[in-house]
């Protein structure tokens, strides 16, 4: 039997996320958050009655036709039309996990009440999320700053009966899902379709994602690192603790305690050097990984007050008997963090691309690209190339979006956040990251195989061990796409226990 995880006002963080997704648990509401979201609601319909004043979103039209009043038997249809003119979405599907993490994250920030929207609008978004009808969403169409409006229609449209979601593999109408499971359409009420735009879930979603797999890329980036340096023949010193106590960045000394961790023990390691230095690759891991580390840190505090957020206009505060017109759709905190989150893991693959470099270079007793019979065998001379083409392509896109902006509604939006943009950027690039990474560990793993018959660390020779059950050791030339392929599953579905990932 499946668990549930209930939607309360308690507090959303990565472990959390990860393992309500990993072990494909159920939401439900809470009685608090069923309670919250009816209170909200009537408080709304009670002010809705006999009320002539303009109420943004409520009674007028949206963006720059916000001074255009609607009449009170009109806003159901006001909402509708919100929803169908909204669902603009170009570009490529979005991957469907991020689509259900779209699911739970408005759930969320409907749940504490200060939307207005129905029992019955939320209670049905749970019913896509637990069924796994993931509705079909597009990549482009937010500016990110009214919210990501395109997306999040895209993502409602469902309710009203219309556009399209995922069973499985296959894309299917959803009047066709909603007569499968005899649910009816629902009819949405004043505000609603404006709850359920505004918001930040798309890119919200996209950074919980993204931060998943960085934090995973990371602790990895640490582990192949470290089996280069080995690989490479490294001295051990530039890990000693007293080096990072004097510069004590907390990501500088956690990466020094981690590649001293894993070394420990190797054959390698202890064996005297020739080379007095390594080149910065090898050397200044801690300081560069480091960086990194503190930039996930940071990146991940600011997703974690986001998740637990309201983030759609208007709010109601009914304690306080106010609807306020704001700006919490604006994503701006979720732009730049995004964007310094793509800097930090191009800069990951940045520096594993240099240590590929070293090891094929034919350096330290290692044969030119890592192979027998160089000049008959090429060896492991092209993966460093699509490394490096890889490694360019991050530095283009890691250029930030947050410093753009243009004007939309008729210049009633007249700063954007771009948000949307540096969410999907910064996917490509943690893709990237992830197959450079691999490229490295195909390098060091046969630059491993040269340095026999001594042995690294017992950690890294059962991760080698591992590893070899997946790409065996390329003793003449042979299709390596297929080998980076291999390492690339082997990374993915490399699991790692919470306690050390989110450390």
């Amino acid at each position: 039997m499946q668990e549930t995880h209930y939607i309360s006002s308690e507090i959303l963080d990565l472990p959390t996320v990860k393992e309500i997704i990993e072990s494909n648990k159920l939401l439900e509401l809470s009685e608090e958050a069923a309670f919250n979201i009816k209170k909200s609601k009537a408080y709304l319909d009670g002010k809705m009655e006999n009320n002539e004043r303009p109420i943004y979103g409520i009674n007028t039209g949206f963006g720059s036709l916000c001074n255009v009043k609607i009449a009170n038997d009109n806003l159901s249809k006001l909402q509708e039309n919100l929803v169908m003119s909204h669902a603009c979405g170009t570009g490529d599907y979005v991957p469907r996990p991020i689509v259900k993490l779209m699911l739970l994250l408005k759930i969320q920030s409907l749940s504490y009440g200060y939307s207005g929207v129905q029992l019955q609008t939320v209670e049905r978004l749970i019913d896509f999320y637990n069924n796994d009808l993931l509705p079909v969403v597009y990549t482009q169409g937010s500016l990110g700053a009214s919210g990501d409006l395109a997306p999040l229609a895209h993502l409602s449209l469902p309710l009203l009966g219309k556009g399209e979601v995922f069973v499985g593999e296959k894309r299917m109408r959803t009047a066709k899902v909603l007569k499968k499971y005899n649910w009816q359409p629902i009819t949405l009420e004043a505000k609603e379709g404006l709850a359920l735009l505004n918001g930040t879930q798309f890119m919200s979603a996209y950074g919980v994602y993204t931060l998943l797999q960085s934090h995973k890329l990371s602790y990895l980036s640490d582990v192949i690192s470290a089996l280069s340096v080995d690989a490479f023949d490294c001295n051990m010193s530039p890990f000693d603790p007293l080096v990072h106590l004097v510069r004590p960045h907390r990501g500088q000394v956690k990466t020094a305690e981690r590649i001293v961790e894993f070394l420990e023990g190797s054959e390698l390691g202890l064996s005297e050097k020739k080379n007095v230095q390594d080149p910065y690759s090898f050397r200044c891991i801690p300081q560069v990984h480091g960086a990194s580390k503190d930039t996930i840190v940071f990146v991940t505090k600011s997703f974690k007050t986001e998740i637990n957020s309201v983030t759609d206009n208007p709010n109601i505060f009914v304690a306080e008997d106010k609807i306020i017109s704001g700006g919490n759709f604006h994503g701006q905190p979720l732009a730049l963090g995004l964007d310094y989150l793509s800097i930090a893991m191009a800069e990951l693959a940045n520096i594993s691309e240099r240590r590929t470099y070293q090891l094929v270079s034919g350096l330290r007793e290692l044969p030119a690209f890592l192979v027998n019979n160089p000049g008959l065998n090429s060896g492991f001379m092209i993966p460093q190339y699509t490394a490096a083409s890889i490694v360019s392509q991050n530095k283009q896109l890691a250029t930030p979006a947050s410093v753009d902006s243009i004007v939309s509604s008729n210049g009633q939006e007249d700063h954007v956040s771009m948000g949307a943009n540096a969410a999907t950027k910064c996917l490509r690039i943690v893709e990237n990251l992830e197959t450079v990474l691999a490229i490295e560990l195909l390098n060091a793993s046969q630059a491993m195989e040269f340095r026999r018959p001594k042995k690294t660390s017992p950690f890294l020779e059962s991760f080698l061990q591992s590893f070899r059950e997946t790409v065996s050791f390329v003793a003449e030339d042979r299709l390596l796409a297929d080998d980076i392929h291999a390492a690339i599953a082997f990374i993915q579905s490399f699991s790692i226990d919470n306690e050390i990932l989110f450390e």
